[in-house]
């Protein structure tokens, strides 16, 4: 007989959906059973899935200068983080942004902005680099993320070849008021449900580490399931000097999996994406995520430095996945020379220790 989270991935995949007490169980788990969980995860992963990771690539088109108030973000009213902040990139710089992601093996483009939600100049503005790109790059999805929606803007979007479109729903219901006072909860769920009747891919997730509990965790996460979004991006708090939650750390690496893992368990067939902070706080575990999340984040975030687009790639072949769409022989790892020690015994130089 398997373990408890094997018994639980064999059920899920028999078609009995994972309860919150599943869940519960999945981020109550004793470290040591980590490796369990991740193996029975990751069975969900390779039923669904396959050896196959999503890579996407993120646009900022306009940064910062956002009247919300959302706390864990640098961008937001009130924030004094030191970030780039910049109106509307042109198409041109918008182009070439895209394409750099795009050849590093980048599925998915996602054109963000920060703002309350677009204009219907703005959608003209976006549906203008979105036709650009999309006669430059005909088999490349794009996901637009530019705020709350209002009607008839999804339809405009889809109309002009945007594929999806992201607003996460970030935590519980019963805990956003403590994260975000300008607009509401029912604002981002609106927001999902204008998207997935304007033809458009529903694509939200969360934020981990809000200071939220165990129950408001599984609750934000049933509640994604319950929108039936397509993906679901994964992020983990990135304090940031200079807003509300700057001193707020709450994850390790091993909690970090966990919550992947209990997102796969939940919604077993959706795109898991490892978003914003994974760097950060799973470190060194990121090559074991990849076991349970399909999608991850190439390069850059919006406002912070991701890992090395190259290390990402490596990361993947090196564990046995493929790029999503590439050639398969893209797999193979490139041979390098050993690196020979220059420092340490025998020099006068510190060693690396």
């Amino acid at each position: 007989m398997g373990s408890r989270f094997e018994q639980l991935a064999d059920a899920v995949l028999a078609g009995v959906p994972a309860g919150p007490g599943d869940a519960l169980a999945v981020l109550a788990a004793d470290d040591a059973e980590v490796m369990s969980v991740v193996a029975a995860a990751g069975g969900l992963r390779r039923a669904h899935f396959g050896n196959t990771v999503k890579v996407n690539y993120l646009v900022n088109l306009k940064s910062g200068l956002c009247p919300e108030n959302c706390n864990y973000c640098s961008q937001a009213l009130g924030s004094a983080a030191p970030i780039l902040k910049y109106s509307w990139l042109s198409k041109e710089e918008t182009l070439k942004q895209a394409g750099a992601g795009i050849a590093g093996g980048a599925a998915r483009v996602c054109l963000v902005s920060s703002g309350r939600g677009p204009s219907n100049r703005d959608i003209d503005r976006v549906t203008e680099m979105v036709g650009a790109l999309k006669e430059e790059h005909p088999d490349v999805e794009v996901c637009a993320c530019l705020g709350l929606l209002s009607d008839g803007q999804a339809e405009r979007l889809a109309e002009a070849g945007v594929d999806a479109y992201n607003h996460n729903i970030n935590t519980a219901e019963s805990h956003h008021h403590a994260i975000v006072q300008t607009h509401t909860y029912a604002d981002r769920v609106d927001t999902v449900t204008k998207a997935k009747h304007g033809g458009l891919s529903p694509c939200s997730g969360l934020i981990a580490g809000l200071g939220e509990t165990d129950e408001q965790l599984v609750e934000a996460l049933f509640a994604l399931r319950e929108l039936n979004a397509d993906s679901i991006p994964v992020n983990f708090l990135m304090p940031f000097d200079g807003t509300p939650l700057a001193d707020t750390w709450e994850l390790s690496p091993l909690r970090c999996l966990k919550i992947l893992a209990m997102a796969r368990f939940v919604c077993p067939d959706k795109e898991i994406r490892i978003a914003g902070g994974r760097e950060m706080h799973l470190r060194s575990l990121q090559p074991l995520a990849l076991h349970v999340a399909n999608s991850l984040f190439l390069g850059d975030y919006l406002t912070s430095e991701g890992q090395a687009a190259q290390a990402d790639l490596e990361m993947i072949r090196d564990n046995g996945f493929v790029v999503l769409g590439s050639e398969e022989d893209r797999a193979r790892t490139e041979p390098v020379d050993p690196p020979i020690r220059r420092r340490g015994a025998g020099t006068g130089l510190v060693p690396n220790a």
